[in-house]
């Protein structure tokens, strides 16, 4: 039924990069990423979240997204935050971040297409 409705549809898909990386920003999609940089810089998760919180209020004021704050702008909300912030602040950060079974990094990804493939090959 879907499987094969899938099978049939996906060759002819065709997708717009910029039309999807764009989408992917919007909505602040890497706060939680900042909010677990923090955590691992020594806040607490509350302390994350506000500062998280008050990031995104600049950032809806200055229309712009989190990863656009320059990092002095990042340092006023706290100053433990360093250059290597912009690592996380990214979609290729965030999506790296993710680094465990079932998660968004690529390896991960990548061992999850193997891991349907031998399924499929068995059944």
């Amino acid at each position: 039924g879907s499987l094969k409705i899938f099978a049939d549809m996906i060759p002819a898909i065709s997708c717009r990069r910029d039309n999807m990386r764009a989408a992917a920003m919007k909505g602040f999609a890497t706060a939680t990423d900042l909010a677990d940089y923090l955590v691992r810089q020594g806040s607490t998760f509350r302390d994350a979240h506000e500062i998280v919180g008050k990031a995104v209020a600049r950032c809806v004021e200055k229309a712009c997204d989190l990863s656009e704050l320059s990092l002095q702008e990042l340092q006023a909300f706290s100053p433990g935050i360093g250059k290597e912030v912009f690592d996380v602040l990214t979609l290729e950060g965030s999506v790296a971040a993710r680094n465990h079974i079932g998660g968004t990094a690529p390896n991960q990804v990548r061992a999850a297409i193997e891991r349907a493939r031998k399924r499929l090959t068995n059944q």
